[in-house]
């Protein structure tokens, strides 16, 4: 947990096209955003001064807007600038960088039209999720959440939204009580969907199966690690998982921004063995995300 509360931190947080001092970034208590999740944000993380994949979050942003009903007022540009050069204000190389976009507080109801969409960024040094690599390969401990991801007929799943995340914090709140450090959610069908923030793959035989993204976010992160996986050879199958399959797997990691990849050893009553496939794909993402204009330097 964060010894100062988000609120004190210190710095400047880019606000509707202005840098204002940090503690200064406050919004009504009737905003529409607070009241009706008309919300929505990303999750980004920098590497050695460099946003990584920040074109790609920036047009997630701005299509979860969409997907709301909203049109966020800065074009991917805009909002790309913004958050270089907020990175740079704030003097980090390593950070995470959360846009997140809003109804304001003009009109107080279901239907707002007429209320403005806010935009602001912030950006604080945060360390791994899970901990060093060698802590991770240890393997966290999921629970199996009482929720369950929803219909795409029912929600804007495809969305980075906020109200997507109520059973998220319910479902981790749960786990943690209970000891772990996360939750394994399935979907209303009752296959394996993901775990409350991050996406699920599985590992046997040399094959990597990940269910596939038809109900929940397809996580810039999860496609990252496909890819690495693919150019190396390995096989990806994303398909649907059921439940009965987990004791048949022998690794699990999950993959997100804050996450990275981080091997799991066990779901509720479910094993796993982190192991070579888990190593490797943390190996090749750590790769990945580390500027290359530094690795092309230290090797002269």
């Amino acid at each position: 947990m964060n010894s100062v509360p988000f609120d004190q931190l210190d710095g400047q947080i880019w606000f509707n096209g202005e840098f204002v001092p940090w503690k200064d970034a406050k919004i009504h208590v009737l905003t529409h955003g607070l009241h009706y999740a008309s919300a929505v944000f990303e999750g980004e993380k920098a590497y050695g001064g460099r946003i990584f994949e920040l074109r790609a979050h920036t047009e997630r942003l701005i299509a979860s807007g969409r997907a709301l009903g909203f049109q966020i007022p800065y074009s991917a540009d805009e909002i790309d600038e913004a958050c270089n050069e907020l990175l740079k204000r704030q003097g980090f190389t390593d950070a995470y960088v959360r846009p997140v976009a809003w109804r304001g507080s003009e009109m107080m109801g279901v239907s707002a039209q007429h209320n403005r969409i806010n935009l602001a960024i912030a950006i604080w040094e945060w360390p791994s999720y899970y901990g060093s690599i060698e802590q991770r390969m240890k393997g966290i401990r999921l629970d199996m959440a009482e929720y369950r991801r929803p219909d795409p007929k029912t929600a804007p799943s495809r969305a980075k939204a906020a109200g997507l995340y109520m059973i998220c914090t319910i479902s981790k709140h749960a786990a943690e009580a209970k000891g772990y450090s996360d939750a394994m959610m399935l979907d209303w069908r009752g296959r394996v969907a993901e775990a409350t923030s991050a996406n699920i793959f599985f590992a046997k035989d040399g094959v990597i199966h990940t269910p596939e993204a038809d109900c929940f976010l397809n996580g810039i992160t999860r496609q990252t690690v496909i890819r690495l996986a693919r150019e190396r050879g390995i096989e990806v199958q994303e398909r649907a998982i059921l439940p009965e399959e987990l004791d048949s797997f022998t690794e699990c990691w999950l993959t997100g921004t804050a996450a990275e990849v981080t091997p799991v050893s066990e779901i509720g009553p479910h094993r796993f063995t982190p192991g070579e496939m888990c190593r490797k794909m943390m190996e090749a993402y750590t790769a990945e995300v580390t500027p290359k204009l530094a690795t092309a330097e230290a090797a002269e």
